[in-house]
C-alpha cells in the first residue's frame, strides 16, 4: 500500500495570523493559498485553513475538540517542544507526562492558535498504547 496523507479542514480569522502561527511558529511548509484559505504541510499531512466569517469562540477545554501529532521518536517531540517555546507560541497546556509507569504512559502538550483551534503533540513511551492495550479504558484526561 502506498503512503496515506491525512487531511484536515479548519477555521481561521485571517490567513496572515495563520501563517504566523502554523508556518513561523511550528514550521509548516505554506502550499497554495488565496485570501480566504492556505494549504500547510504539517509533517506531511495536508491541513486547510479557511476564513470563516463566523465568530471564533475559545473552548471551554480540550474536549471534544482538538487534533495533532504523535510522534514515533521522542527526540522529534521534544525538537517540536523547544520549537515552540523559541517561537513564544501559545502552551493552551503545558508539557507533562500521563499515566505515567503505565502501558499508556505518554508525554504530551497542548498549543492554542490565534483563533482558539487546539493542536495536542505527543509521544507514546510504549507504541502499542496508540492503538492497542484495549484492557486499558483511560483516554485523555477524562
Amino acid at each position: 500500500m502506498h503512503p496515506t496523507l491525512f487531511h484536515l479542514a479548519f477555521p481561521v480569522g485571517n490567513i496572515p495570523d495563520t501563517k504566523a502561527f502554523y508556518a513561523e511558529g511550528l514550521g509548516c511548509r505554506v502550499g497554495r493559498e488565496n485570501a480566504r484559505s492556505v494549504i500547510l504541510d504539517l509533517y506531511g499531512h495536508q491541513l486547510v485553513a479557511h476564513v470563516t466569517d463566523e465568530p471564533l469562540k475559545p473552548q471551554r477545554g480540550v474536549y471534544p475538540r482538538h487534533f495533532g501529532l504523535i510522534f514515533t521518536a521522542e527526540a522529534d517531540w521534544e525538537a517540536l517542544l523547544e520549537r515552540a517555546k523559541e517561537q513564544h507560541l501559545c502552551f493552551y497546556q503545558q508539557p507533562k507526562r500521563r499515566f505515567p509507569g503505565t502501558e499508556l504512559e505518554h508525554r504530551t502538550f497542548f498549543l492554542e492558535d490565534p483563533f482558539y483551534n487546539l493542536l495536542e503533540f505527543k509521544f507514546y513511551c510504549h507504541p502499542t498504547a496508540i492503538f492497542e492495550e484495549r484492557e486499558f479504558v483511560q483516554i485523555g484526561d477524562r
